[in-house]
């Protein structure tokens, strides 16, 4: 099967349900190599990856070395306080600058919504992005989109209800486009200044009551608060959500046994989720970490020139 033919991963916006499933069976492939004694195979062997990361990140710049690493890839990794920019220099112009050191990909984090896409058009290198503003993170898209077809083994008709700070939030997008395409019924859950009735014009279902999802949904995906994006006006208090859309651990138990529940991390313990929910056997918040990376290897893999599933 052959299915992928870009050199970039900007967002999953763009991509079609044969793109994404080619990377999430890409993706089961390599989980294998994490398993062995020996956690490596040369898929990139002689590659360069710069993990270019304007904001600050620890968990997704790590999961792309790891993956990077696995494939037998060369990694540079920079901060935006260890680059020009903070000497003025544009975006463009340190980006022009790897490429011309021969790096062959890139994954960038930018505050600036749309920052990979501009790369991308300019570049030779392969761009992927890890996160621009509050526009995509598709790797997380797609390792959230990977647990769920891991877990309960299809996508289409799964009901997934995504909860919190949904108009901030990189992660929603990245997770609404990829699970619509694949045929999951998508439910957007918050406070209305952070989830609008206008956002239902990308095909979900918006409602400001979580419990009015506990009983039905297959998935309940926790959004971290993005406190650095918003406005105060735009938040209600702590307490106010906690009571409000807490994943409590009254309302955990009128879950399904088989739902699912889900963290993009890093997790507020006591806000989004309790600590006994997100410690509990429903919960597989670790289980996306590790299948992060397995994504990210898919990624570098299909953007460097793999167009077939590996073996």
């Amino acid at each position: 099967m052959s299915g992928w033919s870009r050199k970039d991963l900007t967002g999953l916006d763009g991509l079609s349900a044969a793109e994404i499933l080619f990377l999430l069976d890409s993706a089961k492939a390599f989980k294998g190599v994490g398993e062995r004694s020996l956690k490596k195979v040369p898929a990139l062997r002689g590659k360069t990856l710069v993990n270019f990361f304007v904001e600050p990140s620890t968990r997704t710049r790590t999961s792309f070395e790891v993956a990077a690493m696995r494939l037998s890839a060369d990694v540079v990794n920079i901060s935006a306080t260890a680059s020009s920019l903070q000497k003025g220099e544009t975006l463009k112009d340190t980006a022009l600058n790897l490429q011309a050191l021969r790096a062959d990909m890139i994954v960038l984090r930018h505050s600036s919504p749309g920052s990979s896409h501009f790369l991308a058009r300019r570049l030779d290198a392969s761009i992927i992005n890890a996160g621009d503003g509050a526009h995509e993170h598709p790797t997380q898209g797609l390792l959230d989109i990977f647990t769920i077809r891991e877990k309960l083994g299809r996508i289409e008709g799964v009901e997934v209800a995504i909860v919190g700070d949904i108009l901030f939030s990189r992660v929603a997008r990245s997770n609404i486009f990829g699970l619509r395409k694949l045929g999951a019924k998508v439910t957007l859950v918050g406070p209305p200044t952070l989830v609008p009735k206008s956002l239902e014009q990308l095909g979900v279902r918006v409602t400001h009551s979580i419990d009015e999802v506990l009983a039905s949904a297959d998935v309940l995906n926790l959004l971290r608060i993005q406190h650095e994006r918003q406005r105060q006006e735009f938040f209600p208090g702590l307490g106010e959500y906690v009571s409000l859309f807490g994943l409590t651990k009254s309302r955990a138990a009128r879950l399904k046994p088989t739902c699912l529940v889900m963290h993009p991390g890093p997790v507020n313990r006591g806000v989004e989720i309790d600590s006994e929910v997100a410690d509990g056997p429903q919960s597989v918040i670790l289980e996306q970490v590790t299948n992060g990376i397995a994504v990210r290897m898919a990624v570098l893999y299909a953007c460097a020139g793999g167009s077939s599933i590996p073996a």
